[in-house]
């Protein structure tokens, strides 16, 4: 009988893996259920195109990216999204309005803007690790950061100029 190592590299790499999609997911769905199916389809499709996914210099983005179009597509199947105690509105009806305007609003970002804003945002992930995961420089992370919150706050209206985008 054989056993499987279970504290391997690749191992750690997929437990890294999930905690990314579930990070993002989460931030899209606020239900802890859901961002786990979520992240576990995400992983999964993942497993399928190991081959190919694993030498990607930019793995990390592709897993979240993944795992956001999973949750956006939860979101749309649903119709509605769930409030959580950590949402800055209390009222479940402008919690739904406001997730699903920001998931619009990603949409319309270019790609690259929307990579980094879903990494630095919704997957919290510091600028080095952006641009590791993406293999782009720093400055290029920052820029794509500065220009995608700023296309978003100019898609959202002058009511959220002022306002800090805070994904949790």
């Amino acid at each position: 009988m054989t056993t499987i190592d279970e504290s391997g590299p690749v191992q750690e790499a997929f437990g890294e893996l999930f905690r990314i999609a579930y990070v993002v997911a989460y931030r899209i769905l606020g239900d802890v259920a859901e961002a786990e199916d979520v992240a576990a389809e995400a992983i999964a499709r993942a497993c399928l195109r190991w081959r190919k996914v694993a030498a990607l210099p930019y793995r990390d983005a592709w897993v979240a990216r993944v795992a956001a179009n999973i949750a956006i597509d939860v979101v749309r199947r649903r119709g509605r999204t769930v409030a959580t105690a950590s949402d800055p509105v209390h009222d479940p009806i402008e919690a739904a309005v406001l997730r699903l305007v920001l998931v619009a609003a990603l949409g319309g970002l270019s790609t690259r803007q929307r990579e980094v804003v879903v990494l630095r945002y919704l997957a919290d992930q510091a600028e080095a690790d952006v641009a590791r995961s993406l293999g782009i420089s720093i400055n290029t992370v920052k820029k794509h950061t500065l220009r995608g919150v700023a296309a978003l706050r100019l898609r959202l209206g002058p009511t959220w100029e002022g306002v800090e985008l805070d994904w949790t």
